[in-house]
């Protein structure tokens, strides 16, 4: 089982995962299962410790192994807020602002992991994605020559025949709306290196989808198609990648002969990279509600240190399980 087989992996690593909302239920309880079962090397709650104290007893967890910190007590608020204040006084940025906003949980825990307290940081229960986002990226900024935050699902199909074993990667639906080549080109390096951290045994081999397979229509929305593939070629040009082309050309091996003979990637295809929010939304939502398909995601990627967001519905069962997905992302 894919979930199985990340917790395996995580507990083989041991990484130390931030968890800004330490007050929270579900958090904690999440927490103590990742302890349970060794998925993590450490565990930093952030919030008031009496506060973390009094929701842990009402949760029925107890705190031992696990460090909290308080970010408006914390003696390392100053030199941690230096680093956000050096990386936005360009933008405009006070180191008055940069100490208030320090002192804020998420932006706190994504300074912990520039700072190299901890390698990565899970949450978003409470609070909108975007305020997830805007902290890793103002506290971490992206990874080496990426400039785009964006997200991947990983499907596990019932058809075995579909890409590597029934698994897929589906890039971006759930960040970026309406990406640029250069956007779009970001968000398949960054797929990539996600799913040679997550899924080592998962060759990469990249479709960047299209309503048109190779020059059977033209139009700027292919074009934009076109030039993407053209600069992942440039950026890695180790990793079979083909495009434009259709879902059925990338994933259908007799499909792919037919539509694209030339192509070593049609009807191969392991990683699918939508060419918009709205398609790549749709497409995994149809795969997974009328193909029966597991959906894992969305996992935010681009970040120099993995963070993660949740569901303001999740369970404890999914952030740990969000929480063991994240530890295998440092591998990356």
């Amino acid at each position: 089982m894919f979930l199985d087989t990340i917790r395996f992996r995580a507990a083989s690593i041991r990484k130390t995962i931030v968890l800004p909302e330490g007050t929270d239920p579900r958090v904690l309880k999440a927490a103590a299962m990742a302890r349970e079962r060794k998925t993590v090397g450490g565990i930093i709650l952030i919030g008031n410790m009496d506060a973390v104290r009094v929701a842990a007893r009402e949760a029925g967890v107890d705190l031992t192994d696990m460090t909290v910190v308080d970010p408006q007590t914390d003696a390392r608020l100053g030199s941690l807020s230096s680093i956000l204040y050096t990386r936005r006084r360009a933008k405009g940025m006070t180191e008055e602002e940069a100490r208030r906003l320090a002192a804020e949980p998420f932006f706190f825990g994504a300074l912990l992991l520039a700072g190299g307290v901890a390698d990565a940081m899970v949450g978003g229960c409470s609070v909108p994605t975007a305020h997830v986002i805007r902290a890793g990226l103002w506290c971490l900024g992206c990874s080496a020559g990426v400039q785009t935050v964006s997200s991947f699902f990983v499907m596990i199909h019932p058809d075995r025949s579909f890409g590597h074993g029934g698994v897929l990667i589906f890039a971006d639906c759930a960040v970026v709306i309406d990406p640029t080549p250069d956007q779009l080109c970001d968000i398949a390096v960054s797929t990539v290196r996600s799913t040679r951290a997550l899924l080592p045994d998962v060759p990469p081999r990249v479709g960047f989808l299209s309503f048109s397979t190779k020059g059977s229509a033209e139009h700027d929305l292919v074009d934009k198609v076109r030039k993407a593939l053209e600069k992942f070629h440039t950026t890695m040009p180790d990793v079979p990648a083909d495009g434009e082309m259709q879902a059925d050309a990338a994933l259908i091996p007799n499909v792919g002969r037919t539509k694209a003979p030339q192509s070593a990637v049609a009807g191969h295809a392991t990683i699918l990279i939508f060419p918009n929010l709205d398609s790549g939304n749709i497409g995994y939502k149809l795969t997974q509600r009328l193909g029966q398909t597991a959906a894992y995601g969305p996992i935010l990627q681009g970040l120099a240190k993995p963070v993660n967001d949740l569901s303001r519905g999740a369970s404890a069962e999914d952030i740990e399980a969000v929480i063991a997905l994240t530890a295998c992302q440092t591998q990356g």
